[in-house]
């Protein structure tokens, strides 16, 4: 970028001028210096290969080749300039002066074209070195041909230090010409830096100064001009000042009584849309920032009951620790309005680094029906005096808003303690169910997942043998590495073998490139070996194999491969049976078997049946996008009757099928599959005579749903007290299918 100002500008000019002559003169010098001096060298190469030739001729005739060689290193010896000499006669090398021997292609580079006359050559060396090379006749060739290399560097030296010479006389002329034009430019540029100094006081404003400045005719008129325009604009700018003040006291007035007005408008509109607790507290700093000055706005809202306080901003979230909340609790007793911490209290609290580094903090109180809920939090650089203008506004609507913020943090607790509820009784790493069997089954796959110990879960089909191997896989180390499920059903036993541990390029006919086994790929995580009753006799030799030794072959191969994987097998098979009956190899059946796993069957845990339901329904609802939330009480009946030879599996598909169906908010009896319905109505004409216990659950089932489960009113109907009812129910394990 070039300079600003005019000094500035006209004295780059002049040093570029100076270098660019200065350059110009140096290169012309040194390249004329150059040239003679390498002119020159090349004269003295060939003078001294006339003079050794000369003397060689004699010592090559008498083949005195010691002499020759003698010869040779005195001239090495007595000029440094020489960097190697080295004769041919024909073919063969007579003598060189090189000490770890000649190169190869230096004998070839220069070659004489004629007997009578001498050939010079330039030569650059592998390592950039650079020589004039001479090859001089000796006794008109008869003798051989003397080669001598001059080395050009003690001349570029020469050059080089001419340049430097050259440098320093150029910067010395430069310096002097700064020198000289600084000094008249500064002479010649002086009223003008004058008058743009009184330029640049009136650009800010102060037009009391008056210009007085010396110079040429038309520095003169130009400040006569200026001190005329001055005057003129003294009292315009005075008058505009005083309208402007009055302006921004009238509209300062305006836009806070308008905002007021607009944020309390907008809060009542639309604070009760927001139902979770962090909308709400970003909505409330969004809209303060409109009314507060300062903008580092942050909500605490305090969870009284877990004795915690939530730090709210407009971008994250935070938790913050017990000690937080007995300080800001300790800080508001005595307080009902605006609060401020310093310092050494601030320090106290060890609050987020955004909020730590503040000189200070004013605190709003929110409070609901004296309860002390939480606080707004404006970090300050200076004395506040921000928030104290606009005091009146925020107290008015932090009290507007107090309800709903207390509502939401109501809810939100509630809803937590109800999550962690469910979680804790339901839920297991994706598995559903709160019958004593299914929490067996979750204990021990927690005991199990850490180790590497092989798992052989059974079950019937359906009953989520692959989520239990996941939820071991997930739970353990391997946690990170591949989860690699392989169904032994789903190729034939021609294919299982080559799709376990993979085969060599050219193992068999279509065998055109190597495959990777499954097990390879697993390498490091987990392999799950699905219907395992189904490999046949080879299969199940090879994988006995791996499992103890942790090995495998490649079909076609020669080479045995080690893999670290866990194995889990599953199957809905009766593997002792089958051991049994000679279908499956007894020593690999102690080897899966060394922690079994029997999922129970869904008709066995009728009571996880409507929790299932519910979880599928909510999960189906969110992927087709329909607000269904639950089922109706004979919906719920005809699920719970159901004897589920599909399992959990069949249910699941059930409940998407319903979804899909329904119409309502409510899974209607018509949305279920007929088969369900049917098999359901079909069940309830057996030909076996309905007991005492089954008839006396139904009459209360009946009473329950026509009362809507109200069990005061069903204990009414059926002449019976609440206590015995309650008796009952228990008894006869009768659960409402609506409640989840």
């Amino acid at each position: 970028m070039l300079p600003k100002s005019l000094k500035n500008l006209l004295l780059l000019s002049v040093a570029l001028l100076v270098i660019a002559t200065g350059i110009a003169i140096s290169q012309l010098v040194a390249h004329r210096y150059s040239l003679s001096l390498l002119d020159g060298a090349a004269a003295h190469a060939e003078n001294i290969a006339h003079q050794l030739s000369l003397e060689a001729a004699d010592k090559i005739l008498i083949n005195d080749l010691v002499a020759l060689q003698k010869m040779l290193d005195d001239q090495i010896a007595s000029d440094p300039t020489v960097a190697y000499l080295f004769v041919l006669r024909g073919d063969q090398l007579l003598t060189h002066t090189f000490n770890d021997g000649i190169p190869a292609h230096l004998i070839h580079a220069n070659k004489i074209e004629s007997a009578e006359n001498a050939r010079l050559e330039k030569i650059i060396s592998e390592n950039g070195s650079r020589y004039i090379d001479v090859a001089y006749p000796i006794f008109g060739g008869k003798a051989g041909t003397l080669r001598i290399g001059l080395s050009e560097a003690p001349y570029r030296r020469q050059v080089r230090q001419l340049w430097m010479q050259m440098s320093i006389i150029t910067l010395g002329i430069l310096v002097f010409a700064l020198l000289i034009s600084h000094w008249m430019i500064s002479r010649l540029t002086r009223p003008l830096r004058q008058l743009a100094n009184y330029a640049e006081q009136i650009d800010e404003g102060n037009l009391d100064t008056k210009f007085t400045i010396k110079g040429r005719q038309e520095i003169t008129k130009l400040t006569s001009a200026f001190n005329s325009m001055l005057i003129r604009l003294q009292d315009y700018t005075q008058r505009l000042r005083e309208s402007n003040r009055q302006l921004e006291i009238k509209n300062q007035e305006l836009d806070r009584a308008h905002k007021q007005l607009e944020t309390s408008f907008l809060i009542s509109q639309e604070i009760a849309a927001f139902p979770k607790l962090d909308q709400i507290c970003r909505f409330l700093i969004k809209t303060l920032k409109q009314v507060v000055v300062c903008r580092n706005l942050n909500m605490m809202i305090f969870n009284n009951a877990m004795r915690s306080v939530t730090l709210a901003s407009q971008q994250q979230t935070l938790q913050l620790g017990q000690g937080v909340y007995d300080r800001m609790v300790d800080r508001f007793s005595s307080k009902e309005q605006l609060t401020f911490l310093r310092r050494p209290d601030i320090d106290l609290l060890n609050l987020p680094d955004f909020l730590n580094s503040a000189e200070q903090l004013a605190l709003f109180p929110i409070r609901h029906h004296d309860l002390l809920i939480g606080a707004m939090v404006v970090a300050c650089t200076g004395e506040c005096n921000c928030i104290r203008h606009e005091l009146d506004v925020v107290a008015m609507i932090l009290h507007q808003t107090a309800g709903a913020i207390h509502r939401a943090n109501f809810y939100e607790e509630e809803l937590r303690e109800l999550r962690q509820r469910i979680d804790v009784e339901s839920g297991f790493s994706g598995l559903v169910g709160r019958d004593p069997k299914m929490q067996v089954v979750f204990k021990l796959i927690e005991d199990v997942a850490p180790t590497d110990t092989t798992v052989l879960i059974q079950g019937e089909s359906g009953t989520g043998k692959e989520l239990v191997a996941r939820a071991i896989h997930e739970r353990s180390h391997r946690a990170g590495k591949p989860f690699v499920v392989i169904n032994c059903t789903a190729y034939p036993s021609t294919l299982l073998e080559s799709e376990l541990f993979g085969y060599e390029k050219g193992a068999f006919t279509g065998a055109l490139r190597r495959k990777i086994g499954r097990f390879e790929q697993a390498d490091g995580g987990t392999v799950f070996l699905d219907e395992i009753g189904e490999i046949d006799g080879v299969a199940q030799t090879k994988l006995l194999r791996v499992l103890q030794q942790q090995t495998i072959d490649r079909l076609g191969g020669n080479q045995s491969i080690r893999v670290d994987v866990r194995i889990i097998a599953a199957t809905n098979k009766n593997l002792s049976v089958e051991v049994k009956e000679g279908r499956f190899r007894e020593d690999l059946f102690y080897r899966l078997n060394v922690i079994p796993i029997q999922l129970p069957p869904l008709r066995e845990r009728p009571k996880d049946i409507h929790i299932l339901a519910q979880h599928f329904l909510e999960q189906f609802s969110k992927e087709q996008d329909k607000p269904v939330v639950g089922f109706r009480s004979e919906a719920m009946r005809k699920l719970i009757d159901n004897t589920w030879a599909g399992n959990v599996r069949e249910l699941e598909n059930s409940i998407e099928h319903a979804v899909v169906l329904a119409k309502e908010s409510l899974i209607e009896l018509k949305d279920l599959p007929a088969a369900i319905v049917e098999t359901a109505d079909s069940g309830s004409t057996d030909a076996s005579p309905p007991t005492l216990v089954k008839s006396e659950a139904r009459l209360i089932r009946e009473v329950l749903d026509a009362c809507d489960w109200n069990k005061a009113e069903a204990a009414r109907q059926l002449g019976i007290s609440r206590s015995t009812l309650y008796e009952k129910l228990k008894r006869l394990q009768i659960v409402n299918p609506t409640i989840h």
